[in-house]
């Protein structure tokens, strides 16, 4: 056994059907963990856990569609990956929202409450439905894809800054619960990716150039870069990290 083999794990991804998701759900379904691929639509889920059954083997990937802004859905999520694989190793926490662009003073409440909800509130939902079978086997690892909009102020994304910023202190204050029992809660803060997701930020060349001016290496990331750090901090090789916010930007944050 190697510090990243990950045979014998079972993660569940949320926002797994593509960008940064995607990424962690191919390369720790590489390393041997079985996989549960989840976003909004079942088709994409389908076709994503397909996909990754033909490269790994029958049975890595298991599809199950849930909302994230639905306890509801997110329970039947748990319930289901626990029926299939019968324990859950690794969650990450990857699905997010950012339904607004613009100064905080115009954001509606619904919007507000949407990013919140969805970036914040959900996770908790799905980490406090995860854990007891976590503490009970004294092991587990939980992953939040937070952002360095977490570490930095934004005049155009704010709301979403504010909750990536709560993301943190989240891993950090459940770091602090859950750490007696073996669990590790950490924090993953990528820099501007190549998604559909970040796309208003790369799409268009002056922005791009605007976004990766200040960035030592000049360029953006791509999202294979940052699954890298889900594998470390979902096997063996980060057993004695928690509470931490691994930052994955390029250099954009030290500049």
């Amino acid at each position: 056994m190697t510090l990243f083999d990950m045979k014998g794990k079972l993660a569940v991804i949320t926002g797994s059907t593509r960008g940064i998701g995607r990424a962690i759900a191919e390369r720790m379904a590489e390393h041997g963990a079985k996989v549960v691929i989840s976003s909004r639509k079942s088709d994409a889920c389908d076709r994503v856990a397909r996909e990754i059954n033909d490269r790994f083997g029958a049975g890595t990937a298991l599809s199950i569609a849930a909302n994230i802004s639905s306890k509801e859905d997110l329970q039947r999520l748990i319930e289901e990956s626990n029926k299939r694989f019968g324990k859950i190793d690794i969650l990450v926490c990857n699905a997010a929202s950012n339904p607004y662009f613009g100064p905080l003073a115009e954001i509606s409440d619904d919007q507000f409450n949407k990013v919140l909800t969805n970036n914040i509130v959900a996770n908790n939902w799905i980490i406090s439905m995860v854990v007891p079978q976590m503490i009970e086997r004294k092991d587990g690892s939980i992953i939040i894809v937070s952002s360095i909009g977490g570490l930095t102020g934004s005049t155009t994304i704010g709301a979403y800054c504010i909750s990536k910023a709560a993301d943190m202190q989240l891993a950090r204050n459940l770091a602090c619960e859950y750490g007696r029992h073996n669990i590790r809660v950490n924090c993953i803060a990528p820099g501007l990716i190549k998604t559909d997701f970040a796309k208003a930020l790369w799409d268009d060349p002056e922005t791009l150039k605007s976004s990766t001016s200040r960035c030592p290496m000049q360029r953006i990331g791509v999202p294979d870069e940052v699954a890298g750090a889900a594998v470390f901090l979902g096997s063996a090789a980060g057993n004695f990290m928690t509470g931490q916010v691994l930052v994955i930007d390029g250099g954009v944050t030290i500049s």
